[in-house]
């Protein structure tokens, strides 16, 4: 479950993403927000779905705010279309084919331990030592029970599957929002 805040900020941010990312593969240059809340600093995940199957074609995003919210967008929707090692890069006739899903991260919270996760709720982290890994809580519809998100978390970080080692937990939630293709 995601939140979705009332501010009308996250529609405008959506529609942004695409237009960066249009903007990138050399189509039409893309028109800035603008205000005083466009620098508040701020992390976020962007994701592209094929629209006619739903298949991931990227997904990229920060964990932590380090800048502006409009530029953190900017910089993840280009990654998501570009960069993403697991898919080929997009090309600008794709851009319309792509619905875009944006994640507005909350700040990081540490955990005590599983029994805090909120199932269908957190996004989570993973650390251990040098390795991190994800989930956003969009990841819940697959992965159900926390013991299941964790293990795949675990396998993502890279970590064996038989791995009982020492882990810090972090959470945060999203304002979850959609830029559908035309």
């Amino acid at each position: 479950m995601t939140r979705v805040a009332a501010d009308g900020r996250g529609p405008i941010l959506a529609r942004w993403a695409r237009a960066q990312l249009r903007d990138a593969l050399g189509g039409a240059a893309a028109e800035r927000p603008v205000g005083a809340w466009c620098d508040e600093p701020g992390a976020s995940f962007v994701s592209l779905h094929w629209k006619d199957t739903g298949d991931l074609q990227g997904c990229i995003g920060t964990l932590e705010a380090v800048r502006g919210i409009v530029d953190d967008v900017a910089r993840n929707a280009v990654a998501a279309g570009t960069c993403d090692p697991r898919f080929p890069p997009c090309e600008l006739a794709d851009v319309d084919r792509l619905d875009i899903d944006l994640s507005i991260l909350s700040p990081l919270e540490p955990l005590r331990g599983p029994e805090q996760i909120r199932a269908g709720i957190d996004g989570i982290v993973l650390v251990r030592g040098h390795r991190r890994a994800t989930f956003l809580p969009a990841v819940w519809e697959h992965l159900p029970t926390v013991e299941r998100f964790l293990e795949e978390l675990r396998r993502k970080a890279g970590l064996p599957g038989d791995f009982a080692g020492a882990v810090q937990l972090l959470r945060y939630t999203v304002d979850h929002y959609a830029d559908p293709a035309p």
